[in-house]
Order: structure tokens, then C-alpha cells, then sequence
């Protein structure tokens, strides 16, 4: 009897430690995906720099699955008259590939157009004068696309 005991003890004591270690690993675990992936398609710098940093350490992120493909601008160029537009490109082949995979798109499309509107004037406020107002232009034009066909 005391062995039947001892036993069920054993078990019983194993199966709490594994709900433990269970419940310490999850909490110890990022936020979900859709609040990671929220996080980083906002229209703020900070936004962009939390993806970015994420971006050069996807393996740290390989449990989510993300979908980092890019072909940055498709068929326009990536850097239209030397503005180096092609990471707002990326950014934002991030957010629509994720989000279509989430079965989401259509509610975060406005969004995702906006983020990478903000990105390219973000790029466009490193430039003065003319060039600047160049620059902001394509970055309206470059919106005005993906707002239209994307």
C-alpha cells in the first residue's frame, strides 16, 4: 500500500512540476504574434526601430514564423534618384505579407500604407532645399501607389 502511495505521490508531484515549468515558460515568453506584429507596422519611429532590430535578429523571433520576404519596391526602383527608400519597402512587404497570412490584411492595409508613408518622409527629413522637396515627392507618389494597387 505504502508503495501504491509513494507512487501515485510521484506522479502526482511530477505532473504538478510540469503544469509549473509549463506556466513559468509561457509567461516567460514574448507577447502573441498579432500584438508583435501590431507593434512593429505602426506609423511611428520607434516603430520602425523596434522592426528593424528585430529584422537583423529574426532567428530570435523564428518561434512566430514571421514571413521576412521582401522584394522591396517591386517594380519601381528601390532607390528612386538615390533616396534610399528600400527598407520602408521592406517594412512594409513585412506588414502585408504577415497580415494577409493572418487573414487580416484588409483591416490593417490603411494602416500599413500609412507606416510606410511615415517611413519615407521619415528618410525624406535627412535631405534640405530642393532635394528635400524632391525626395518628399517621390515618397507621395511611392504612397499614392501602394495606396492605389497594393
Amino acid at each position: 500500500m505504502h508503495r501504491r502511495l509513494a507512487t501515485g505521490l510521484a506522479a502526482s508531484t511530477l505532473a504538478l512540476v510540469t503544469v509549473v515549468g509549463t506556466a513559468a515558460t509561457a509567461s516567460a515568453a514574448p507577447a502573441d504574434k498579432p500584438q508583435v506584429l501590431a507593434g512593429w507596422t505602426q506609423t511611428s519611429a520607434s516603430s520602425h526601430s523596434t522592426w528593424a532590430a528585430a529584422r537583423a535578429n529574426q532567428a530570435a523571433w523564428a518561434a512566430y514564423a514571421f514571413d521576412w520576404s521582401t522584394d522591396y519596391c517591386s517594380s519601381s526602383p528601390d532607390n528612386p534618384f538615390g533616396f534610399p527608400f528600400s527598407m520602408s519597402c521592406a517594412r512594409h512587404d513585412f506588414g502585408y505579407r504577415n497580415y494577409k497570412a493572418a487573414g487580416t490584411f484588409s483591416a490593417n492595409k490603411s494602416r500599413l500604407d500609412s507606416a510606410f508613408y511615415e517611413d519615407l518622409k521619415r528618410v525624406c527629413a535627412a535631405y534640405s532645399g530642393g532635394t528635400k522637396t524632391s525626395c518628399t515627392s517621390t515618397a507621395w507618389t511611392y504612397y499614392q501607389a501602394v495606396r492605389a494597387f497594393g
